[in-house]
């Protein structure tokens, strides 16, 4: 009489799908950046990237020749109460929090900068007397300092410092910000960074203290992810 032999499988091990690309984290916040500062840990962010208020009130809303009539006077006008120039405990914070740091329009904040030699003049490529034809942007590193060329004329801008999102492109390489890199904006206006770091595979915590830009910032960034689904 043959007797039946049970042959049991070994279990077979899980599938694994490796990962091919990665949805960056992104995140908005309605908050007081200081306050948020110092919710987190020394050195939780490896770039601090920011374009802080430069504290001019109506000398970009009121000033002479045909400045006061230009749609960028228009929205500092209607919302000028944010324009106040960071204090100390917000350099103290932000550097506290931030392994290296860009800073946005650094000639107004010079007393809290160190001196580097790393820094991109940007040519904002407009001839408008009234306004600047270049910014200077700060950084951490040690590097030769260089010349970034993009237009600043976007007139269907829904906040008056509204930076073009290749200038932030231009910063993460002249940096050259890895992929997956950790990144905290302080002052988010019109939400701009958000799109250059999900082009640039960056994570990003962003605040913004108004709450009308963080709601346009927000949809803004929804509207740009809701285009890249469709193509």
């Amino acid at each position: 009489m043959n007797e039946e032999t049970n042959i049991s499988t070994p279990p077979q091990p899980p599938l694994v799908i490796p990962c091919v690309s990665r949805c960056p984290s992104i995140n908005f916040f309605n908050v007081d950046c200081i306050e948020f500062m110092k919710s987190k840990p020394d050195k939780c962010y490896q770039w601090g990237v920011i374009d802080p208020p430069y504290g001019l009130g109506d000398k970009l809303s009121d000033g002479g020749g045909k400045l006061k009539n230009t749609p960028m006077a228009t929205l500092y006008r209607e919302s000028s109460k944010w324009d106040i120039l960071p204090n100390a405990e917000f350099w103290k914070e932000f550097f506290r929090v931030t392994e290296n740091q860009v800073v946005f329009g650094a000639n107004y904040f010079l007393e809290y900068l160190p001196n580097t030699r790393a820094f991109v003049c940007w040519d904002k490529k407009q001839d408008m007397p009234t306004l600047s034809a270049c910014e200077l942007i700060w950084t951490s590193l040690d590097k030769p300092a260089k010349i970034a060329r993009y237009s600043s004329m976007d007139l269907n801008r829904f906040h008056p410092t509204q930076k073009p999102v290749d200038i932030y492109r231009f910063m993460f390489k002249y940096c050259k910000i890895e992929e997956n890199a950790t990144l905290l904006d302080c002052f988010g206006g019109s939400g701009n960074i958000a799109i250059a770091c999900d082009k640039e595979k960056l994570n990003l915590d962003i605040c913004e203290i108004d709450e009308t830009y963080y709601q346009k910032s927000k949809l803004s960034y929804q509207t740009f992810k809701r285009q890249m689904r469709l193509f």
